[in-house]
């Protein structure tokens, strides 16, 4: 028997009831209380930079690029990644990530954030933002999870402040 076939895409509007059921296994109802989700209130995330894994039409994970700015300086925040439980620990959700840091790259962003785990996210270019504190959020979080990858050398020089959504119009 041969392996399902697993694709990467875009994120679609069609997409977003497989994604959220994702969203709700992997982080539960208390989601909605964390730091990032708190931001993404604030506006959409930009499909575009975001992606999907497909195993035929069944989106088995995601992960989001939200245009932030921080103390007024623009970057992205990454985030969710979630892979479905069943796919789980096969490198797909590293897989996304670096396609959509690709991407943002492309679309000349310089700085993406997040909240993690530096041993999962430092081999994919994310350090811990010093000093701590530097990123305000508009809730409680770990300081030592706050990571920033540059995707333009220099990027981080001066950043500082309250991370918010960017509230992009348009």
């Amino acid at each position: 028997m041969t392996s399902p076939v697993i694709t990467t895409a875009a994120e679609t509007a069609d997409h977003a009831s497989q994604i959220e059921a994702i969203h709700a296994a992997a982080f539960g109802p208390g989601r909605y209380a964390r730091a990032a989700f708190r931001i993404r209130e604030g506006g959409p995330h930009e499909m575009s930079l975001s992606r999907v894994a497909l195993c035929g039409d069944e989106v088995i994970a995601s992960v989001w690029m939200t245009p932030i700015v921080i103390g007024g300086a623009p970057a992205l925040l990454l985030g969710p990644l979630a892979v479905a439980p069943s796919h789980m620990n096969q490198g797909i959700g590293r897989k996304i990530l670096r396609e959509s840091m690709a991407l943002a790259k492309a679309a000349e962003h310089h700085l993406v954030v997040l909240v993690g785990d530096e041993p999962y996210y430092g081999p994919l270019g994310f350090v811990p933002v010093l000093p701590l504190g530097a990123f305000r959020f508009p809730a409680p979080v770990d300081q030592k999870r706050v990571l920033v990858a540059e995707l333009t050398a220099g990027a981080l020089n001066g950043v500082a402040g309250l991370v918010e959504h960017a509230k992009r119009k348009g």
